[in-house]
This record gives C-alpha cells, sequence and structure tokens, in this order.
C-alpha cells in the first residue's frame, strides 16, 4: 500500500472526528489575549546592499552554487551603519466548548517603522495611502479536542505554532520579534510522565506546478520525564519536497543524450532528522544535550550546484551531517545574586566541495559534487547575533563561557565570551596584494586558489533583562565581535550553508538591540 495514502488517510479520519466533536458541543466560554514586541536595532560595520564579492571569472567551472558570489556583508567602516525598529502584534480569540472541544484564532501583523504608514512625503506634503496587503495575517486558526475515544489523546487541526522540545529544530519563531506557523495536524498522547507528539504539515502546495510537488513536513517527538536529574527525548523529522528539477527541458535529443550520460536525473528530496536529547538539574547542577544527523537524496539543493560556464548540478547530491548543542552550568544556590557559570558548545558539520582540481578544470565531462551543511530547519537558535544567525548559521562551531547573576528577583545580568570557527573553509582564487590591496592573481585558471581561513573570530557579549511583571519585561543587548580573517575572506556558512559571508575588509563590528515584550 502507497504509505503516503495511508498517512493522508489516517488524517483524514481524524479530522472527520475533530468536525463531528465540534458538530455537538456547545460554546461555554471565549477568551482574548495577545502580545505585542517592539525592538530597536543598531548593527555597525555589518551589513551592506548585496555586492560581488569575486568576479566570475575567477571561479569559471566550480560549483559555488549560483553565477556569482556575492555576500550581504562588508566587514569595513565606510558608508553608514544599519538601524531600524520593528513591531510585531499578536491577537488571539479562544472559544471553549463542551465535551474537550476548544477553537482558537489568532491575527498577526509585523511591521518595520515608517515603511508602511500613511503620508511619507514631507517634501510636497501630499499624502498617499499606506500599503496594507501585507499587514495582518493569520498566525493561527484551529480546533482542537481532547480526550479522543476517551483516551489521553488531543488532537489539533489547522494552522498552529510547533514547539518540538526547546525549540532547537523547530519552533514558532523567525527572529526575536517575528513568528512562523505551521498549517498542520498535530496529534498528543500525554500519560503520566510520557509526551509523544506526532504531526504533519504542508509546507508549499505546488498544486498548480506538479501533481506531486508539493513540500511536506513530518515529525514524531517523544519525550521520558519520570525522574527530575534526567529528562530524555528521542524524535524523528522528514521533509520532502517531491518537485524534481530539471536543468533542460523540451528538447528530445538533449533528453536522450542525457538519459545515456546520466544527467538531469534528479529526484524527490529526502531529509530525514533523526535526534536525542538529554537535560535535567542535580545540586546546582544543570545540563542540557542535543545532538541530530541527517540523511537522505538532497536534489533539490543539488541543482543549484551548476558550475560557473556549465549545464547541469549534481544530481546525485545527498545529506551527511551531525549537529549537536552541549550546556553545562553550576548555579551557587546559597550566595548572593545567584550566580551561574556555565559552558556551552555547538556543532553543525558542513562539507565545502566547492574547489575544484587541475584535472576537473581539463575535464569537459566533470561532474560537480554539492557542498552540503546542517539543515537547521525552523530554528531561530542564534549563536552568532552580529552575523545575523537567526537559526540558518550553519558549517559552523562555537564555544562559549559565560556567567549569569540576579540582583533582584526581576533583574538577570548575563555576560560571554565566545570563539566561533568555520566547518569546511571556502578556498578563495589566488591573490596578490600591492600597497595593500588584494588582487586576483588568474582569470580563468579556476583551479588556482589560497587556502582557506577557518577563524571566524571572537566576541563578547551582554545583556539585562528586567521583568517588570509577569506579563511585562524589557531586554537590552550588546554583542563585539573581532572580525577574524575567515570571516572577512568570506566562506559559506549562512543560508544553513549556502550563503556567503565574505566583506571588504577585516574591522571589527558590533550589534546592539532594545525589546519590550508586553503579554495580555
Amino acid at each position: 500500500m502507497n504509505k503516503s495514502l495511508l498517512v493522508k488517510g489516517m488524517f483524514v479520519f481524524l479530522l472527520c472526528a475533530t468536525i463531528t466533536s465540534v458538530a455537538v458541543a456547545e460554546l461555554q466560554s471565549v477568551s482574548v489575549g495577545g502580545e505585542l514586541r517592539i525592538r530597536g536595532r543598531w548593527y555597525i560595520n555589518t551589513f551592506a546592499p548585496r555586492t560581488e564579492r569575486i568576479p566570475p571569472a575567477f571561479i569559471q567551472k566550480r560549483p559555488v552554487g549560483g553565477n556569482r558570489i556575492s555576500s550581504i556583508f562588508k566587514w569595513d567602516d565606510e558608508g553608514s551603519d544599519w538601524a531600524r525598529y520593528e513591531t510585531s502584534v499578536l491577537l488571539n480569540f479562544k472559544a471553549d466548548f463542551t465535551d474537550n472541544v476548544s477553537a482558537f484564532i489568532e491575527f498577526y501583523d509585523w511591521h518595520i517603522w515608517g515603511e508602511d504608514f500613511r503620508s511619507r512625503d514631507y517634501v510636497t506634503g501630499v499624502d498617499t495611502r499606506a500599503n496594507s496587503n501585507d499587514d495582518v495575517e493569520i498566525e493561527q486558526a484551529y480546533i482542537e479536542v481532547r480526550e479522543l475515544f476517551g483516551a489521553p489523546l488531543t488532537l489539533r487541526v489547522g494552522r498552529q505554532d510547533l514547539i518540538m522540545g526547546k525549540g532547537w529544530l523547530v519552533t514558532n519563531m523567525l527572529t526575536p520579534s517575528q513568528y512562523s506557523s505551521h498549517d498542520a495536524i498535530r496529534l498528543t498522547y500525554k500519560q503520566g510522565d510520557w509526551t509523544v507528539d506526532a504531526f504533519a504539515s504542508k509546507l508549499n502546495d505546488r498544486f498548480q506546478i506538479e501533481q506531486d510537488g508539493d513540500v511536506d513536513f513530518y515529525g514524531i517527538y517523544g519525550t521520558y520525564a519520570g525522574w527530575k536529574p534526567l529528562t530524555v527525548s528521542a524524535y524523528w523529522y522528514f521533509l520532502r519536497d517531491g518537485l524534481s528539477p530539471h536543468d533542460t527541458t523540451g528538447n528530445p535529443i538533449m533528453e536522450f543524450a542525457e538519459d545515456l550520460l546520466g544527467r538531469d536525473d534528479y529526484g524527490v528530496t529526502k531529509l530525514h532528522t533523526v535526534g536525542i536529547r538529554a537535560f535535567g538539574k542535580s545540586s546546582g547542577f544543570d545540563y542540557d544535550l542535543e545532538l541530530a544527523y541527517q540523511f537522505g537524496e538532497a536534489d533539490s539543493l543539488g541543482a543549484t550546484f551548476k558550475p560557473i560556464g556549465m549545464i547541469y548540478g549534481d544530481d546525485d547530491a545527498n545529506w551527511g551531517d551531525l549537529g549537536a548543542e552541549l550546556t553545562v552550568g553550576y548555579t551557587f544556590e546559597d550566595v548572593k545574586w545567584s550566580p551561574r557559570i556555565y559552558t556551552l558548545g555547538v556543532y553543525f558539520q558542513g562539507d565545502d566541495n566547492r574547489s575544484i582540481s587541475f584535472w576537473d578544470w581539463l575535464n569537459p565531462f566533470y561532474e560537480p559534487e554539492a557542498s552540503h551543511s546542517f539543515n537547521r530547519l525552523f530554528s531561530d537558535k542564534n549563536y552568532l547575533p552580529t552575523v545575523n544567525d537567526n537559526g540558518w548559521l550553519s558549517n559552523y562551531w562555537q564555544v562559549q563561557l559565560g556567567f549569569e547573576l540576579k540582583p533582584t528577583d526581576k533583574i538577570i545580568l548575563h555576560v560571554h565570551g565566545a570563539y566561533d570557527g568555520i566547518v569546511s573553509p571556502f578556498d578563495p582564487p589566488k591573490t596578490f596584494k600591492v600597497l595593500g590591496r588584494k588582487f586576483y592573481a588568474a582569470p580563468l585558471l579556476s583551479f588556482w586558489t589560497d587556502e582557506g581561513e577557518s577563524d571566524i573570530g571572537w566576541e563578547i557579549a551582554a545583556w539585562i533583562r528586567y521583568n517588570y511583571s509577569k506579563d511585562l519585561w524589557f531586554l537590552l543587548y550588546g554583542n563585539y565581535l573581532f572580525v577574524g580573517d575567515g570571516l572577512a575572506q568570506g566562506a559559506y556558512i549562512q543560508g544553513n550553508g549556502t550563503d556567503f559571508s565574505g566583506g571588504s575588509d577585516n574591522n571589527d563590528a558590533g550589534y546592539i538591540f532594545w525589546m519590550t515584550v508586553l503579554k495580555f
């Protein structure tokens, strides 16, 4: 039997059960809630308009993942710095019915100050109406049924937040001020110390392009919390992209030749993630270890690695990458201000295959190999804010040491230092310097490269949070990055290891932001 059809049939059955339950339930109460987030941000020596960093003539036949190498970073003190303010609003309504049935709808708006205002032309004074096409979205809209079939089962159907565990790979945030949700069906079993979540979400419906071209995301996440010093979770996520890319289309002779040569033979993309998490507290110590391994066919990724000047990408690309995070801390509970010291280590594997040998350069039938890195899925975990991580920094590792203090019950102080590195550096074209300026040595000889640097740099960060009440808090954050040669030279660490980080210099950079959050 077709497994996909079986899964879909099961979810249709559960959906029908939910609709039937709602039909017989009676409204008991309605509640209103929401949240307001406001944030101001300043980046120093960091951002610039996307700029070409390496001319195409020096990377011919190299599978760099595009026709040019460009970057949104500058790492220099030329020009202006980057700043903006932003606001997000959530407003939700919850209706509780009899028979353990409820419905929830939440509206969401995120905007940058000054981008969607009615009167912006101060020179002429002529008002124009605001563009409100992208203002208010539906963040969540679902029906929930508890005690399904008289068992400890909860079924949730509709658009909803998905937060698995601590949200290391699947959470409901894009950034600290932007939310994200899934159109999904979720079934939760909770009995005693056991909790198991199973879900299926639709990420992209391409019915107008290809019958089986959708992007779907499935997962099972189980947790056992029967012993306070040790809670254990295990999970499996499966992301399937049914669209089959093509390098060429429409020419029967070329298609026949491609079949003979085994080219342009992309299939369905299948990304599996299996992971475990162990965490707990005991005698002042706290720890949290999470390990995940990814494998599967990466055809949609491989199709992007067409060497410059060539037609075909890598139609045999596969993931095979490890991701890990470990935090160990100790709190001096009987000491004033409850100081806590901790160390953190994080690792996201990457494999940069963007260099070619002299023989590859000569070979007219050279087949490229895609570069792949650990895919952080739907995370907003931010280890390096000055490089604008927000859950998509990969091919990357960090070691961090820090401490926290609580001067009062409402104030938390945090300071840490960290060293950041590149797992698999990018080898740039050969260069030489004249009067301190860098010049590329040999156009077209793309096999001739310098050895890539792996140093992102050292950083110092600090923040203070003031919990004014249980519903209102304020945060001030600062980060200073001593930019290393690897970051300035450039490597593929952005966008899950698909985007370049290089700039025009290696000046130090920084990031400051403040935020206030009110829940109601």
